[in-house]
């Protein structure tokens, strides 16, 4: 998050109010596919292109995605947070399931749903 302190002036040009503006850096979550293994992986990240790079030279010690060199991108999802991220993250990895990352590939807005029930 970057934080700017904006300085607004009020009435009197000596006089000024300060207030706080956020700016949200964007985070997404996304699914690779590789052809080769035929496995998905799900991740998190602020940068897709870079992570994918990151995949694909094998940058990762002990990761799940050493076990090929092909992986491409087949959805990204754009979050308000980190944390909307790595929720939205944790319950697909959870469900363990390969016809569920399939379906949410066809149909984003099965994740939509999740960050509703969960209140977020």
């Amino acid at each position: 998050m970057i934080y700017v302190e904006l300085e607004v002036p009020l009435k009197k040009p000596e006089q000024t109010f300060g207030f706080f503006c956020y700016f949200y850096a964007m985070h997404f979550l996304y699914i690779l596919y590789s052809e080769k293994a035929n496995k998905y992986y799900v991740g998190e990240t602020d940068i897709v292109e870079e992570r994918l790079i990151k995949h694909n030279n094998h940058s990762y010690q002990g990761s799940f995605t050493k076990i090929s060199e092909d992986w491409k991108i087949v959805l990204v999802f754009e979050c308000v947070s980190r944390s909307q991220a790595v929720l939205l993250e944790k319950f697909i990895k959870k469900m363990k399931s390969k016809i569920f990352i399939q379906k949410i590939i066809v149909d984003n807005e099965i994740l939509k749903e999740i960050i509703f029930k969960n209140n977020y």
